[in-house]
């Protein structure tokens, strides 16, 4: 049986290497919203909504900058689920 000729490399796509994306974390605590960012928590504000779009906001600026970002929500069985990404998701967000 002939060995397949891995020399040609042209046919084969190159692997993209997607880098970690920086988060913002909301969480709730009590009655009051919190967003966690690198060690650091800001807040308290009333809403979900109102802590998810201070949260998108940080998070584009720090886009516009060339990080990679996105804002993650921290339901109440201690997941984190994506509430928006940068470049997939639109800015302004539609909540």
């Amino acid at each position: 049986m002939p060995r397949p000729d891995l020399s040609d490399r042209s046919s084969v796509p190159a692997p993209v290497l997607q880098r970690p994306r920086t988060s913002y974390i909301v969480v709730r605590q009590e009655d009051v919203w919190f967003i966690r960012f690198e060690g650091e928590e800001y807040g308290p504000y009333r809403t979900e909504r109102e802590a998810k779009l201070f949260a998108i906001d940080a998070a584009h600026l720090l886009a516009e900058q060339g990080e990679a970002t996105q804002v993650l929500m921290l339901d109440e069985s201690g997941e984190l689920r994506p509430a928006w990404t940068h470049g997939q998701d639109p800015y302004p967000p539609r909540l």
